[in-house]
């Protein structure tokens, strides 16, 4: 791709809808907003969603067997703060929303109703500064309509960590 710009204006223009991922390995919870995420098979069902290496939640999800995926509706931008702008290196972001244990003990966020735990299947790794985790759905919330959150809408959001932004060993918390 000769145009990385044409190409992430591109993609932006999909707009994607904004989740949270959250993981739970050792005793240690993380969350992260995620807009990078998408069914991937229909027999197995499948899904997978890409983790930025700069995150906590990467770290964490790194050794984690179940994820929750939430799936944020226009009126939860409050929620995507939380989990977009905050580093779980310096912050319990569970202390600041209502959440239970689900499979394995990973938190479900339960004011997000629009949601499915899973267990890994995969992760994948080919260099860049995301990984793929690719996940089977195990519970999934009773359906209910709702209007996604959509990338345009948290767009004013500060990361908590910039791409760049990778501890070494991956296994310790970012500076």
């Amino acid at each position: 791709m000769s145009d990385e710009t044409e190409f992430a204006q591109l993609i932006a223009s999909l707009d994607p809808a904004m989740a949270v991922v959250t993981a739970v390995s050792d005793r240690e919870r993380a969350g992260c907003l995620i807009g990078f995420h998408a069914q991937s098979s229909i027999e197995p069902e499948r899904y997978v969603v890409w983790l930025s290496k700069a995150n906590h939640t990467f770290r964490v999800g790194l050794h984690a067997e179940y994820f929750g995926l939430h799936f944020l509706a226009e009126d939860d931008l409050e929620l995507a703060r939380l989990f977009g702008t905050k580093t779980g290196d310096d912050v319990d972001k569970f202390a600041s929303c209502e959440w239970q244990p689900g499979p394995g003990g990973v938190p479900v966020l339960t004011g997000c109703p629009q949601r499915f735990t899973a267990k890994r299947v995969a992760l994948l790794d080919e260099g860049g500064d995301h990984v793929c985790l690719v996940v089977e759905p195990i519970e999934v919330a009773p359906v209910t309509p709702f209007r996604p959150l959509r990338l345009s809408r948290a767009s004013e959001l500060t990361p908590g960590h910039e791409a760049e932004d990778r501890p070494e060993p991956v296994t310790e918390r970012a500076p």
